[in-house]
């Protein structure tokens, strides 16, 4: 299976995957074909960027500038599911970049998608799959049949999952810890 998604990662396809939140729609994060077909499904604007998921710290610095100190503290400390938006990404296709030039990252704990992100090399899209403005499925089942027809692959794995909600976003501006979404 792992071979599979990593075949429609590399040719630019977009998978529909289960993240350590909810089910999302992925693609490899540097090619930004792969990213305007997300934005196409999802039916959102490219004016809305999106999370990107990475395996560690190390893959963290390959694409930001630098990470705060109170970001690594953060990253350390959390138990829950968090997003951190960063200043200054690098290596990343235009398009997932906010026009701030800012970008959301998360290092999942799920390992799965560690492997997976691991495997690929690359930092992966993970958006929840769903048409903008719909509301976010909880569990595979809930997912649109727009959504589940329109993906190249739909990975075979934890389809029973319910997430309980999307990760908290946090934005740091010097010691100050900015919560987005909760």
């Amino acid at each position: 299976m792992l071979n599979k998604i990593l075949d429609n990662l590399q040719q630019g396809n977009i998978v529909l995957y289960p993240t350590d939140t909810v089910w999302g729609l992925g693609c490899d994060a540097t090619n930004e074909e792969a990213v305007k077909k997300i934005y196409k499904l999802k039916n959102r604007e490219e004016s809305k960027s999106l999370i990107i998921l990475v395996d560690s710290i190390e893959m963290l610095q390959n694409h930001v500038e630098s990470i705060p100190e109170k970001a690594l503290e953060t990253l350390r400390t959390s138990v829950k599911p968090t997003t951190i938006i960063y200043n200054n990404p690098k290596r990343l296709a235009t398009n997932t970049i906010a026009s701030d030039n800012t970008i959301a990252i998360r290092i999942p704990k799920d390992e799965f998608c560690i492997q997976l992100i691991k495997e690929f090399g690359k930092p992966i899209v993970s958006t929840s799959a769903n048409v903008s403005g719909e509301p976010t499925p909880k569990s595979f089942s809930e997912i649109s049949e727009a959504i589940l027809k329109n993906v190249d692959y739909v990975v075979d794995l934890h389809q029973e999952k319910i997430a309980e909600k999307s990760s908290t976003i946090l934005k740091i501006e010097g010691d100050d810890v900015i919560v987005i979404r909760e």
